[in-house]
């Protein structure tokens, strides 16, 4: 979520809240903050299985929402936020009988009737998506990924694959922009069940983007509306609560990247994320060729994609003969890709070098 609300800072008032300067105590003790890549994303994913220590019922989080998306601009402490809403209008509309779908706040929570004013629950990740289906416990459950939404803009949504655009939220054909104000909240709700709950909640699954170098599950999308859209109070306030396994709703674990989106960069590279932790971090991350760049698909009818942050001098095919079929020097990559068409069907070896060494990888083309 853009920063619509001034970001707390760091005093005895807002430590609860505001995670600049260090790591949330005492979750993360004893954590390795040495780890980058791979290993950082196996160690955190570790990390928030193990502490997810309560799993709700599906009428729980109904009945949660009420908590965890109060607006903190609400003195009456009644209104919620409304994930893709963007309207201040209320709902009825005073000057129409049309409804406000576009609306950002409501107090009050579906009931069941057909009441197109009442909010009811978003998954941003839809059940639907996960494979298998999230259904309605475990990930379907999980308060780190559901939303208070707007009835009408839940049912637009439905299953749509996020893709990127600008402004507010919009669908277009199968897919759905959730808005410059809540595109950070999603990507990093999608980096969390990823983690949390992996092969079942791949981002590629989910989202329209080029998959990352390191890892082919993750795609740029995320990583870039990650980067574009910092963490907001009202994220810290619904990581703090659900950290907490004494509050009633309370799961015990939390979403590493409202804690610091910079996790992400380290991680999987790609754009600089807001780093919350300078006294942890204190520069970008460097990768190591073998592990920066990946080749897809694999095998292929056709063509391969070869995808890498890391800028790469020469690109050599060479047959299982060892004979040389084309040499590329210094590719040109379009948003870190870069293809290769009209490949005979064989075995090919793809030797890719950078300025500071190299790395060989197989394809095979049906």
């Amino acid at each position: 979520m853009k920063k619509i609300f001034t970001l707390l800072l760091i005093s005895s008032i807002s430590i609860a809240f505001s995670q600049n300067g260090a790591p949330a105590n005492p979750y993360y003790n004893g954590f390795n903050w040495n780890l980058t890549g791979a290993n950082l994303k196996n160690a955190l994913a570790t990390k928030i299985t193990t502490t997810h220590t309560r799993l709700l019922n599906y009428s729980q989080t109904d009945n949660a929402l009420a908590i965890l998306d109060l607006d903190p601009a609400d003195a009456t402490n009644t209104n919620v936020l409304l994930v893709y809403g963007f309207s201040n209008n209320l709902c009825p509309v005073a000057s129409s009988d049309d409804k406000d779908h576009r609306r950002r706040d409501a107090s009050m929570q579906d009931d069941g009737s057909a009441n197109p004013c009442l909010y009811n629950r978003e998954h941003t990740f839809p059940k639907a998506l996960g494979v298998p289906d999230l259904g309605t416990s475990g990930p379907g459950a999980d308060l780190h990924h559901l939303r208070a939404a707007d009835k009408k803009r839940n049912a637009d949504r439905d299953n749509d694959k996020y893709f990127n655009g600008s402004g507010n939220s919009f669908e277009t054909g199968l897919n759905w922009y959730p808005g410059d104000e809540w595109k950070g909240d999603v990507a990093r709700m999608m980096m969390y069940m990823y983690l949390r709950y992996g092969d079942q909640c791949l981002p590629t699954a989910v989202g329209v983007g080029t998959p990352v170098a390191s890892d082919a599950n993750m795609i740029d999308l995320f990583l870039q509306w990650n980067a574009d859209d910092p963490v907001t109070q009202f994220e810290d306030n619904r990581n703090t609560y659900l950290g907490n396994a004494s509050n009633t709703y309370g799961q015990g674990n939390r979403n590493p990247f409202i804690d610091n989106p910079y996790l992400a960069t380290v991680i999987w590279g790609g754009p600089v994320a807001q780093n919350r932790w300078p006294t942890i971090f204190l520069e970008t991350p460097t990768f190591d060729l073998a592990n920066a760049v990946s080749v897809y698909p694999n095998p292929s009818n056709d063509f391969v994609n070869i995808s890498t942050v890391i800028a790469l001098d020469e690109i050599n095919i060479i047959t299982i003969n060892g004979q040389v079929l084309q040499q590329i020097k210094n590719p040109i990559f379009e948003s870190n890709t870069y293809t290769i068409s009209n490949l005979p069907k064989g075995f090919y070896f793809l030797k890719l070098s950078s300025a500071s060494n190299s790395v060989t990888k197989k394809v095979l083309i049906n």
